[in-house]
């Protein structure tokens, strides 16, 4: 039996997976994305493997309160759970913001 600690990190990746299709379905979207990463086309379905790329998904879905919101309905998520699967992300791989760090 899965620990729940390890289910609710399956979920909150299925989410990033699901903003990862969604981008790629909006070739403006993507092509922002990609720039933004350095990262090529060709290399996307690998990359998207490696937690911390997955981090960067949702990072770059919550940055705009438009392209959060699209998702989300397109995906049939409330918005808070995008926010919650990318906190959950950070915990997995360290990458946690705290406030404090934040300038």
């Amino acid at each position: 039996m899965k620990k729940p600690a390890q289910k609710i990190r399956e979920v909150a990746e299925i989410v990033a997976i699901q903003a990862l299709s969604f981008l790629a379905g909006e070739p403006e979207r993507l092509g922002k994305f990609l720039a933004e990463t350095g990262i090529g086309p060709e290399t996307l379905r690998t990359s998207a493997s490696d937690p911390n790329f997955l981090i960067h998904v949702l990072d770059f879905i919550l940055r705009d309160d438009e392209t959060v919101k699209a998702f989300a309905k397109s995906s049939q998520l409330d918005p808070t759970n995008v926010m919650a699967a990318r906190e959950v992300l950070g915990e997995v791989t360290g990458n946690r913001k705290w406030e404090r760090d934040v300038p």
